[in-house]
């Protein structure tokens, strides 16, 4: 499986001969430099560039592009070559964006000659720099590892060449723009944004099933199902449904995918999802599209009937290079058919109502018409062609509803640990993984035209952005009122939410216990020894939620209380992300302290802000924006109210977080129709050990390494 890589983070190449592929969101150039031991270069000749794109055991393209591929034999090359850089940079006076920061980030692959993925890093985080180093291919005791690297410059080539000690760095940069400009009615412009529907794209290669899927579920960051992905991902923006006023995001990478396109001459929308092979159904009649009405022909569905015999579903049925890639493709595809068929439902039943409006008011608007049988007859037809058009798209939805649940049914067993609730039985056979997995499972998203249906919520790892556990009554009160799929989530979890609106004691027991449950994920989702948790507790009130944390050994010691305990474990997380910044500045990740742990970081903050001063708070924010770059993640457990004492503040910081709540909440919202879905959190079954028996495998595990 490709391995994600986060700025500063490096993984070993099993292989000499390797390709680059580089994907960006316009028109770059892609270079290499060749340096020494300590990154010098030799020379521009040490540098591959379009105006000279053959070096020793280096080729590159020979003009600005948004893919490219780059040939690297490592075997080949000079003796005194260490380290080999991929250096990227838009060209000038093109039209194109002259920042990074205007168009979506750049991705680089270190990929077999075969196509299968080692590594993959996309440089997120720029802003004005036009030219950056992506990452670097460098030897070390005679094995060669990827670094991602990730260090922009806003003054361009010319910089980033000065700074890899060419001294003649700015004639290098002309020649390269002028083999540019030579070339430029060659350069490939940026993949066109897809409108055609799935089933008129091309199959999914490799390079499209390498590509990140949605992450961060609808809504707060996505399901990721922003991405939010569920998923994630459901991975991660943030922004505001505008006719619900429910939170916003795309996908995990930021991307959300086109939406599915308007019918031609009243043809029927495709709602497959462009990842998903093929559309399972349900056993028994074949599923039609959702019945979509319009003026001109009201009583009329939208396209003909499928046609009988479609295979089964099947898990896994979705494009990507491993069976983890496809189901979290598969999860993706299941959240955007529910949202689009229940937005056609939705859409097709307002119509209805207003039909039904504009009949009655016509065949009332004479007032000698208003009594008698001629106008009792007229509402009973009025009222029968409504009731005629809400059951016909009822119809197509339940028969979409019945292929979503048939393909829920063979999906959720096949789940991956990470991807998997706490009550299913691949826990039971949990063994530490040899690599991080590409998503994490936050929760559940469900809707209430079906509430037994639920999408799996997942997001993309490294977490890009932290977590708020809103331990408030507001994460009660929002959805107050009979909530059917509180009363299916009390009943599945065993009674773990009591009866009755829960009070302000047990909402911050369940957001705590929420965010032990997550922090177990996390754990047992990384190899031994590559992620840690740290929790500041200044009450010491969340020592009988952290028990399983504490008493497994993945929390070395209970949190130490009162102002002293907050100070020192942001001081020593301040420290580390200062640390790793620099050595990520200078290309020295090999010189870090030896007394740095290098595992990312879990901050587990709880009851916040009680036992924070000024210069607790300040670094609580650095951590917030620096540290997911360098693998120091966040989560609140906090009641935003009581933090309206320090004003605007912090209002940057919460902003930043994905809020999910400890209790079914209907506050995310997908991107592409806006529907307000309901979270539920991944909490652990009443009685269940499962969090500590995966945890006590975990240290073993790390104690054993």
């Amino acid at each position: 499986m490709t391995a994600e890589l986060v700025r500063g983070q490096n993984h070993p190449l099993d292989r000499t001969r390797v390709e680059i592929r580089v994907t960006a969101g316009a028109a770059v150039m892609a270079g290499v430099a060749l340096g020494d031991e300590q990154g010098r270069l030799a020379g521009a000749e040490s540098v591959a560039h379009p105006g000279a794109p053959r070096r020793t055991g280096i080729e590159v393209p020979r003009q600005a592009a948004a893919e490219h591929r780059i040939a690297v034999d490592l075997d080949a090359l000079p003796g005194a070559v260490h380290r080999v850089s991929v250096l990227l940079a838009l060209p000038t006076g093109t039209g194109a964006p002259t920042a990074f920061g205007a168009s979506s980030a750049p991705s680089v692959t270190v990929t077999g000659l075969d196509g299968t993925g080692i590594a993959r890093y996309t440089v997120t985080g720029l802003g004005a720099e036009s030219a950056v180093v992506a990452v670097e291919l460098y030897r070390r005791q005679g094995a060669w590892k990827v670094r991602a690297v990730g260090q922009g410059y806003a003054d361009g080539l010319t910089a980033m060449l000065r700074d890899q000690g060419l001294p003649q760095a700015a004639e290098l940069a002309a020649e390269i723009e002028e083999a540019i400009s030579r070339g430029q009615a060659r350069a490939v412009p940026s993949p066109a944004p897809v409108a055609a529907s799935r089933s008129e794209r091309p199959a999914a290669g490799p390079a499209a099933a390498d590509r990140p899927a949605p992450a961060d579920p609808p809504a707060s960051d996505g399901p990721a199902p922003s991405g939010t992905s569920p998923g994630t991902g459901v991975g991660t923006g943030i922004g505001t449904s505008p006719e619900t006023g429910a939170e916003t995001g795309p996908d995990a990478d930021g991307v959300s995918p086109a939406p599915a396109p308007e019918p031609v001459g009243g043809g029927r929308v495709d709602y497959r999802h462009p990842k998903r092979r093929s559309t399972p159904a349900a056993a028994g009649p074949a599923p039609t599209a959702p019945a979509t009405v319009s003026p001109g022909s009201p009583e009329t569905p939208a396209g003909p009937e499928t046609p009988a015999g479609p295979p089964q579903p099947v898990a896994g049925d979705a494009a990507g290079w491993s069976m983890e890639e496809r189901l979290y493709n598969q999860v993706w595809g299941m959240f955007e058919d529910l949202a689009r068929s229940v937005a056609a439902y939705r859409s097709a039943s307002g119509f209805a109502e207003s039909r039904l409006e504009q009949e009655l008011d016509q065949a009332l608007s004479d007032p000698r018409n208003r009594l008698g049988t001629a106008a009792d007859a007229a509402r009973a037809t009025a009222r029968d062609k409504h009731a005629a058009l809400v059951a016909q798209a009822r119809a197509a939805l339940d028969r979409d509803l019945a292929q979503l649940a048939a393909e829920s049914a063979v999906v959720e067993p096949a789940l991956p640990p990470a991807f998997a609730r706490w009550d299913n039985p691949v826990w039971q056979g949990y063994h530490v993984p040899l690599e991080r997995p590409m998503a994490l499972r936050l929760g559940d998203l469900h809707l209430p035209e079906v509430l037994d249906l639920r999408i799996p919520m997942l997001v993309r790892l490294p977490l890009e952005r932290g977590l708020w556990i809103d331990s408030g009554p507001d994460a009660y009160a929002l959805s107050a009122g009979h909530d059917p799929g509180r009363d299916i989530a009390r009943r599945e979890l065993g009674s773990a939410l009591t009866d009755g609106p829960p009070d302000e004691a047990e909402l911050r027991r369940l957001a705590m216990e929420t965010a032990v449950a997550i922090a177990a994920r996390l754990l047992a989702s990384h190899p031994a020894g590559d992620f840690a948790v740290q929790v500041i507790d200044p009450g010491g009130t969340a020592a009988p939620a952290l028990a399983p944390l504490v008493e497994s050994g993945a929390l070395p010691a209970a949190p130490v209380p009162g102002p002293q305990g907050v100070t020192a474990v942001l001081e020593t997380l301040t420290r580390r992300v200062e640390l790793v910044q620099m050595a990520v500045r200078h290309r020295a990740a090999d010189s870090l302290p030896p007394d740095l742990d290098p595992a990312d970081q879990l901050l587990i903050v709880h009851d916040f802000p009680h036992g924070f001063d000024d210069r607790a708070l300040t670094r609580l924010r650095y951590l917030a924006d620096e540290g997911p770059a360098v693998g120091v993640h966040l989560m609140m457990v906090a009641d935003r109210a009581r933090t309206r004492d320090y004003g605007p503040v912090l209002d940057p910081l919460w902003r930043s977080l994905l809020r999910i709540t400890p209790v079914p909440d209907a506050h995310l919202a997908d991107p592409w129709v806006g529907h307000a879905w309901t979270y539920e959190p991944s909490l652990v079954p009443k009685g269940s050990q499962v969090v500590r028996q995966v945890l006590s495998r975990v240290t073993a595990a790390r104690r054993a390494s």
